[in-house]
């Protein structure tokens, strides 16, 4: 397993539990023994962590999950961070896995996975939480990165960034890189409903933009990236009025792999 710079700042909501998971890793414990071990004291709503081999082989892992209050997990550090974030965020993790198996009981798991379940496994891979003064909110609301981090960059004191996506969690730790961006929720994730989740209420923010996560970003020229400091989608007045006067067609969202570069 690739070593893990425990310096930086994205990894600071995981500890200490990271510091305690990768001392028992290096005394030889599997991963879900040493989540196992990180939780060893009183951690409300924390699940055990399984070995993957005991996910039944017709069942869908977030059902199991739901029926047995255990992970399954893999001796890989994309699991590792998965098992810390269920350790350091379980009532989110708990909700995300109980819509998510709702919605299974229901359709079934499928070829696709449709608009809510399709949602949901995006930020569970790739999302943040992000809680800011509004002058920040509305400034990724729009796009506006030069107000985000430049107009407004001192009010990032007042903020508070948190990376729940383990799979970008993993990318942060192995290989971080400018164009790495978070699916970002200005809301509490345990306020949403199912059908707000299924309509991705999401912001994407290149996070190595966020201060003090990347040095080159001390720069305002880091900003003038548009291959990553995408400006906001602008609709020409007459498209948009044709588009107003149409009947909106609803269309399936078919589930994807999740991405977590632009």
């Amino acid at each position: 397993m690739q070593r893990v710079d425990l310096s930086r700042p994205w990894l600071a909501p995981l500890q200490p539990l990271l510091d305690q998971a990768l001392a028992a890793l290096d005394c030889g414990a599997s991963v879900a023994q040493a989540l196992n071990s990180a939780a060893s004291r009183p951690l409300c709503g924390t699940p055990r962590f399984v070995p993957q081999p005991d996910l039944p082989e017709a069942e869908a892992y977030e059902s199991f999950i739901a029926r047995t209050d255990s992970v399954p997990t893999r001796d890989k550090l994309h699991d590792l961070f998965n098992g810390l974030v269920w350790l350091t965020q379980p009532a989110m993790k708990r909700r995300l896995n109980a819509l998510q198996a709702e919605a299974i009981a229901e359709a079934g798991v499928g070829a696709k996975r449709g608009a809510l379940r399709d949602a949901l496994t995006l930020f569970d891979e790739n999302g943040a939480w992000l809680q800011a003064p509004a002058e920040m909110s509305a400034a990724l609301r729009s796009r506006d990165w030069r107000a985000l981090f430049i107009t407004h960059r001192s009010l990032w004191a007042d903020a508070r960034l948190v990376i729940v996506g383990h799979a970008l969690l993993e990318k942060l730790a192995t290989a971080p890189r400018k164009p790495l961006t978070a699916h970002v929720l200005l809301e509490d994730p345990l306020s949403l409903s199912a059908d707000q989740w299924a309509a991705k209420p999401f912001c994407p923010l290149p996070v190595l933009g966020v201060p003090g996560w990347w040095p080159g970003n001390q720069a305002s020229t880091f900003y003038d990236d548009e291959a990553v400091f995408r400006p906001g989608r602008r609709m020409p007045k007459q498209a948009s009025e044709r588009q107003a006067s149409k009947p909106q067609a609803s269309k399936p969202q078919a589930g994807r792999k999740p991405s977590i570069d632009r």
